[in-house]
């Protein structure tokens, strides 16, 4: 299948639910009951919705009503969105494990070496590195392994008009991604009722709603196409453009390390801007934080990034502009330091594995 339109970007307003939410759950995996409820057919709202998408969009009203005639409410979607009925501390090293291992690092370094042409041009045009784009596909799909089982039109439908009570109502946000979503299918003439994807619609290897998809996915193939599904081409050149359209500087590290002050009012005062970067690196070292040698060096500014690690000490980063840009695919610091640290890990074991003489 095939899914066109001009770059990435995973909506922040989806990125707060994912980062809690296990993957093989927020996916759709077999362990989820995805049944479908009965259909969204006769509602007056669904056919208002109908009429009005079409009218804003330039889409066949019919089509529209009968293509959400067959979409169905799915109870899992209405529980997946939902935060956790018990919290539990966040913890760095905890998350970390469930990325950084060998079988991800494995399917990593197969993902590099079978697209390394692509990744050298990604990173010849846009400036982030091969290791940053391999990173987030990892986390995000374990290089497709994980993309969803949901279709995309029943999860939608249920978010949109069925959302949950219980947290802030994100009808609004969904319906519109529904409206984006018949927008792309009719644009690359795909049927919508085939379409999967996770349980809040995010589609393919990047995982981008569609309204991402419409804005910014990108035909780096050129074939004519976006396809985030099948194109490792085009997977490649969307997550990067994406992240320079977020900000990604060329040649900048997204992270420093750094010991953070042991004065609490000085260390509070460096977290409270959370991951956006607002000191310079004098700064920081006049409230009492100890950079690393390249950290003291740099020249923009920074922000101090706390990763809670449970009952054990935080960990602590000094973030750059392009570790901001991480958390815009994705508003989680433990997210960002999960894709750095794939990407690292993924990166040495190229660097180790022998080249075969020709």
């Amino acid at each position: 299948m095939r899914l066109t339109a001009p770059h990435p970007l995973a909506s922040l307003a989806l990125a707060a639910l994912l980062i809690a939410t296990p993957a093989s759950a927020r996916h759709g995996s077999h362990a989820v009951n995805n049944k479908r409820e009965p259909s969204y057919a006769g509602r007056a709202e669904i056919r208002s919705f109908a009429a009005e998408t079409a009218a804003a969009q330039g889409l066949d009203r019919r089509w529209l009503a009968t293509q959400l005639a067959r979409a169905h409410r799915i109870e899992a979607v209405r529980k997946l969105i939902m935060p956790p009925a018990v919290a539990t501390a966040k913890n760095w090293a905890a998350y970390r494990e469930r990325f950084i291992e060998p079988q991800r690092i494995a399917a990593g370094l197969a993902f590099w070496q079978d697209n390394a042409d692509w990744l050298a041009q990604a990173e010849e045009r846009f400036g982030v590195p091969a290791e940053v784009v391999v990173g987030i596909v990892g986390v995000e799909t374990y290089y497709g392994r994980i993309t969803g089982n949901f279709r995309v039109i029943d999860a939608l439908s249920t978010l949109a008009f069925d959302f949950p009570a219980g947290r802030s109502d994100r009808r609004a946000f969904f319906r519109q991604e529904l409206a984006e979503f018949f927008v792309l299918c009719a644009r690359e003439g795909v049927d919508p009722q085939t379409v999967k994807g996770s349980f809040a619609g995010a589609i393919g290897w990047p995982q981008f709603m569609p309204g991402s998809i419409n804005r910014h996915a990108l035909d780096f193939d050129g074939d004519g196409h976006v396809d985030l599904y099948r194109s490792r081409a085009d997977i490649v050149g969307s997550v990067a453009q994406y992240l320079q359209r977020a900000g990604w500087q060329r040649g900048l590290p997204a992270r420093y390390e750094v010991v953070p002050p042991a004065d609490a009012e000085n260390r509070a005062a460096l977290l409270a801007p959370d991951i956006a970067p607002s000191f310079s690196a004098t700064q920081m070292a006049d409230k009492g934080a100890a950079l690393s040698d390249d950290g003291r060096a740099h020249e923009g500014p920074l922000a101090l990034v706390e990763l809670h690690n449970g009952e054990q000490p935080p960990s602590y980063v000094a973030g750059t502009v392009n570790f901001r840009a991480l958390t815009r695919y994705n508003a989680s610091s433990y997210y960002a330091m999960a894709v750095i640290e794939l990407g690292q890990a993924v990166a040495a074991a190229k660097a180790a594995r022998p080249v075969t003489p020709p």
